[in-house]
């Protein structure tokens, strides 16, 4: 993992498409401002992993349900 520093209105570049700044330090809290082209998608990381498992599930239901439809010969 890569460690840097940065102050208030610092920024750091990721590749030649995504920028990302510091706009406000407050107690334990930092927001940040991410400029990056629409096609990449950018989410907090618990939302990221919410999505991840939700797609997983939906995938072993479909699975289950091809297998079900497949067992009453109904395809």
């Amino acid at each position: 993992m890569l460690v840097l520093t940065r102050k208030k209105n610092e920024a750091i570049q990721i590749g030649d498409e995504i920028e990302i700044t510091v706009l406000e330090m407050e107690g334990d809290q930092i927001k940040l401002g991410i400029a990056a082209p629409k096609s990449v998608d950018i989410y907090r990381k618990e939302i990221y992993l919410d999505i991840q498992q939700q797609n997983n599930e939906a995938a072993n239901i479909s699975k289950d349900l091809l297998e079900l439809l497949k067992d009453k010969n109904i395809t």
